[in-house]
């Protein structure tokens, strides 16, 4: 199978390269393949002639998104427009990844794939625009929501993942307060990686959820960090309204593996167990 891989050097990127070498991947970086230059994306593509344009690109600074709304959308929106227009000419699969941000957060049980999403913020809206615009749009597409990920590769964007920024503050001896009121999967891109390879080999088309299994807060999971990595870290829970930030995340952000589960195709593993295979 020939694959356009863009994002190819994100930490989910890196990890799909390596779930994908059975196949032929054209592994793009952010640098060698702008999804915002639309005129050469566009050229680009139609000389490669994929059969599946996989894409992992974002702006997601979220943050960031509420005081710069035309990067957001032109990345998270506009650009998937653009590829949902190539992958049609192509009769190619578009898949897609996006974000348990599109929830309100205001669930008491774990979002499935027919939850209604409700976003919060600027970076919540534009995924979800561009969500609708592959739904409705695209012929063939596996349209992907995730949460909380880390992987090796750390997030460039975002200058390193959550697990990386946490033992750099506990072998420092930090002070580390972690917000305790915010319950999440944290998945593992290695595990989110070779999922989506096995997907890819079925016709299995739509929106799928895919994150490890079971939930923490981002205190709790911190603190299995510390555990695992054996580090006695300073650390104490604190509140969402102790961090007041541009934009609002919801505060519950657990997604259900459903139609995985109901296909019988789910792998992903715990999220401690998975944390623990990262850590070593």
């Amino acid at each position: 199978m020939k694959i356009a891989l863009l994002g190819a050097n994100g930490q989910l990127g890196q990890d799909l390269q390596h779930a994908l070498q059975s196949h032929e991947v054209y592994a793009l970086t952010r640098k060698e393949f702008d999804v915002t230059d639309h005129p050469r994306a566009e050229a680009f593509l139609m000389s490669v002639r994929p059969e599946v344009i996989l894409n992992t690109t974002a702006y997601h600074r979220v943050d960031d998104c509420e005081t710069h709304a035309d990067l957001a959308y032109g990345t998270n929106a506009l650009a998937v427009l653009n590829l949902i227009r190539v992958a049609n000419k192509l009769d190619a699969v578009l898949l897609h990844v996006s974000t348990d941000y599109v929830f309100d957060g205001k669930a008491s049980q774990p979002y499935t794939e027919a939850s209604d999403p409700f976003p919060l913020s600027v970076y919540a809206n534009s995924k979800l625009a561009g969500e609708y615009l592959v739904r409705t749009i695209a012929r063939r597409h596996v349209l992907i929501r995730t949460c909380g990920l880390y992987g090796a590769a750390g997030s460039q964007g975002k200058g390193g993942n959550f697990v990386q920024t946490m033992l750099a503050k506990g072998k420092r001896g930090d002070v580390i307060r972690v917000v305790d009121d915010q319950e999440v999967t944290p998945t593992y891109t290695f595990d989110l990686a070779h999922q989506i390879a096995r997907l890819l080999e079925t016709e299995q088309f739509g929106l799928f959820h895919i994150t490890n299994e079971g939930s923490c807060t981002w205190y709790a999971f911190a603190r299995a960090i510390f555990e695992l990595a054996e580090i006695d870290a300073n650390l104490s829970p604190t509140t969402s309204e102790a961090y007041v930030t541009p934009a609002v995340r919801p505060r519950y952000s657990v997604l259900e593996n459903a139609r995985l589960k109901q296909l019988g195709l789910n792998q992903m593993r715990h999220w401690r167990d998975a944390l623990a295979a990262y850590l070593k």
